[in-house]
């Protein structure tokens, strides 16, 4: 596969996973303690994806890899849990949620849009939304700062990677 569709590979293979897996348990101690695991291992693909940015030759490319990794994994993991709420307590949102509105409402939660068409109804759904909510400052906000920093910590230790300035100046430019 081609450098550049790897990214988008791995994406639709994990939106393809969510669709496919058995999600019809209902959603209870055991769920919740399966939504934190799946949130830990986030942060371990994380850290481990950041070690491999900076030993990268090339760091940029791994940096979108493990954005088109990281992203699509959280989100999928509130909506498979936002999904497993509704299962288990009809009514947990202001309308039944299928896989896609599941989906639908994480993504709408990750980009602040707030549509106000699917809400948080119960306790628990509520506590789970706010917890993506607190999940996607840390992933929007330390995250990008994190693999911003790999990349430069990459590309400095391997000037040959570094953007160049204008041509015959012989100094590298602020990239």
């Amino acid at each position: 596969m081609s450098v550049a569709l790897r990214p988008v590979g791995t994406a639709t293979a994990l939106v393809l996973a969510y669709y496919l897996l058995p999600l019809e348990k209902r959603f209870e101690g055991g769920t919740a303690v399966g939504l934190v695991l799946g949130l830990a291992a986030v942060a371990a693909l994380f850290t481990w994806q950041i070690r491999s940015i900076m030993r990268s030759s090339r760091p940029r490319l791994r940096a979108v890899e493990a954005l088109a990794t990281t992203v699509p994994l959280f989100l999928l993991i509130f909506a498979a849990a936002y999904y497993l709420v509704e299962q288990a307590d009809q009514g947990s949102f202001t309308e039944p949620l299928t896989r896609t509105d599941a989906l639908y409402f994480a993504l709408t939660v990750f980009s602040t849009v707030g549509f106000g068409d699917i809400a948080p109804h119960t306790e628990e759904a509520r506590i789970a939304t706010m917890a993506q909510m607190a999940g996607d400052i840390l992933l929007v906000g330390v995250a990008a700062h994190v693999v911003v920093g790999a990349v430069q910590s990459a590309l400095a230790r391997d000037p040959s990677t570094a953007p160049r300035g204008p041509r015959g100046s012989g100094r590298a430019g602020r990239g």
